[in-house]
């Protein structure tokens, strides 16, 4: 009567036990499993790393190829202008190599006309230029006016090319707005610091180079 129970205890110990090992094979498969997953993942992402390192490289890279590439745009088109700039000083000195001078105005400070460093047209200037046109009005249409802006040597000579355009162009403005006279008809051009009446080395030279000279050509 006592041995019953005996054998029935260690029949539910086995099957406890044997359930307790078959879960924890179970685990240690889902541990095995969740492992290898993560390995797996620790490679997609070292790969991922890789092509972003990669990716990153390749942007700088090409950031750097057009900074050069805009650098190399700009100086192209800064040449293309100063071509096209000699070019077309060359073509209009050819076009008025071929006419004749007929009548010349030469606007200085001198003569209480253009001032240091400033391209406002005097007073005197354009009562000289007004002198000018009446002459002219008698056969206005055979005329082409050519514009030349000097300056001295003061200051740097990209300056004072500029200053001369500037100085130039503010007479070619007051004889059309003044005078209706055909814009086509005017060429302005500056010499800037480069042909000089007089030696820069004194205040009277400089200020005889500092000057604006009007030609009239038929």
């Amino acid at each position: 009567m006592m041995v019953a129970p005996a054998c029935a205890t260690k029949k539910f110990v086995r099957t406890e036990v044997g359930s307790v090992n078959s879960k924890v094979d179970t685990l240690s498969t889902s541990v095995e499993t969740t492992q290898e997953r993560t390995r797996q993942n620790e490679t997609r992402i070292g790969v991922v790393d890789t092509k972003a390192e990669a990716a990153g490289r390749s942007a700088a890279e090409a950031a750097r190829t057009a900074g050069e590439a805009g650098t190399a745009a700009g100086a192209a088109v800064n040449a293309t202008k100063e071509v096209d700039g000699r070019l077309t000083g060359r073509v209009n000195e050819v076009e008025t190599s071929a006419r004749r001078l007929i009548y010349e105005v030469t606007l200085s400070e001198d003569e209480g006309d253009f001032t240091f460093g400033d391209a406002t047209l005097p007073g005197e200037a354009k009562a000289r230029l007004d002198q000018m046109v009446t002459q002219l009005k008698a056969d206005p249409k055979g005329v082409f006016i050519e514009v030349e802006g000097h300056t001295d040597n003061v200051g740097e000579a990209a300056y004072n090319q500029q200053l001369g355009l500037e100085r130039a162009d503010t007479v070619k403005r007051y004889l059309y707005a003044q005078h209706q006279v055909p814009l086509h008809k005017i060429n302005v051009i500056s010499y800037g610091e480069d042909k000089p009446v007089a030696p820069n080395t004194t205040r009277t030279g400089r200020a005889q180079n500092r000057r604006v000279v009007v030609r009239i050509l038929s």
